[in-house]
């Protein structure tokens, strides 16, 4: 079993940066894959990002890539989200999720665990 938990959220203006942290239970972190996901208001969860248990691969939702950065420390047993020049439309509750085994997708149904979310608003 592995427990996730977010941190980071906040209400920020358009044009800010903000850094979601994702601390994960258990011993076995660097066997996951792990992956950020969005549910705005009145829409259905999105992929943002993903990071192969290594490192050494990710991957990123086009409207994020070039301003997101997924980063992971396995010895933190922790995940981040880097997010720069926010927009209005990045305004979501914000979820990172594991997935059992090393290799990141971007498919939410792959994933075995997810936190509680937290929330990221942008003004505008």
């Amino acid at each position: 079993q592995v427990q996730l938990v977010e941190s980071g959220g906040g209400l920020v203006q358009a044009g800010a940066s903000l850094k979601l942290s994702c601390a994960t239970s258990g011993r076995t972190f660097s066997r996951y894959a792990m992956g950020w996901f969005r549910q705005a208001p009145g829409k259905e969860r999105e992929f943002v990002a993903a990071i192969h248990w290594s490192g050494a691969m990710t991957y990123y939702a086009n409207s994020v890539k070039g301003r997101f950065t997924i980063s992971r420390d396995n010895a933190r047993n922790t995940v981040y989200l880097h997010m720069n020049t926010l927009k209005p439309e990045d305004t979501a509750v914000y979820y990172c999720a594991a997935k059992q085994g090393t290799i990141a997708t971007g498919t939410q149904q792959s994933y075995d665990y997810w936190g509680q979310g937290t929330q990221v608003t942008v003004s505008s």
